[in-house]
């Protein structure tokens, strides 16, 4: 089952210094048929004006995976944390027991990024945060674990939920594969480029909300950067 859902058909909001669309409920947008995908809880498509940012928020119980697609962004918290991870990297903050953070744009040009949340395996425990970079020529044809926590995925960052996220860059008219666990929950967005998922054609920005797949063969139409989660 492959539910397509068109960037046009997402929520959010544009305030200024952000353009957010929503792929699940979040903040002022709610939609009871998309309040989350198994336990992933937000997949937030933001554009964030240079010089701009979210200022000191808390968060606490929730894995929070920043991929960055264009410009960079800058993290500060009250762990003493400071980062910034630029376009195709990727950040992760458990927020565990309760964390304060900010991320700014502080670059001369437009920062866009996914962000997901994804719910932890349990509450509380000590708040971490951590960057790495992934090289988008190492994701050439194939899909690479960005971050995770399932057993043995050790070159990812780490996340305290059975789940992984994974990026591929595919050139037009080639495909690469993916075996999903049984009973998994998976979302897939091309950050750009068209591309069929099981023969489903998905645009850029487009979401796809995956279950009762057991093997998902993505064949790109255009040059495409995708993102998916698999979530157990």
């Amino acid at each position: 089952m492959i539910d397509h859902r068109p960037f046009a058909s997402l929520g959010g909001a544009n305030h200024g210094w952000l353009d957010a669309k929503h792929h699940f409920s979040f903040a002022n947008y709610y939609d009871p048929k998309r309040m989350g995908w198994g336990p992933i809880r937000v997949w937030n498509d933001d554009t964030i004006a240079a010089g701009t940012g979210f200022p000191p928020h808390p968060h606490a119980d929730m894995e929070i995976i920043t991929y960055v697609r264009d410009g960079a962004i800058t993290h500060q918290d009250s762990l003493g944390n400071t980062g910034r991870t630029e376009a195709g990297d990727v950040q992760v903050m458990s927020a565990g027991s309760g964390v304060r953070h900010s991320e700014y744009n502080l670059e001369p040009g437009s920062t866009r990024i996914f962000q997901i949340w994804i719910e932890p395996k349990a509450r509380g425990g000590q708040p971490s945060w951590g960057a790495k970079p992934f090289p988008r020529g190492e994701r050439s044809g194939k899909f690479v674990t960005l971050a995770s926590g399932v057993e043995g995925d050790s070159d990812a960052l780490p996340i305290r939920t059975d789940a992984r996220v994974l990026g591929a860059t595919i050139k037009a008219g080639e495909s690469a594969e993916y075996e999903l666990g049984a009973g998994h929950h998976a979302y897939l967005v091309p950050a750009t480029g068209a591309v069929e998922v099981n023969g489903v054609r998905i645009a850029a920005r487009d979401g796809a909300a995956i279950a009762d797949e057991t093997v998902l063969r993505v064949t790109a139409i255009e040059d495409a950067e995708i993102v998916l989660v698999d979530a157990a």
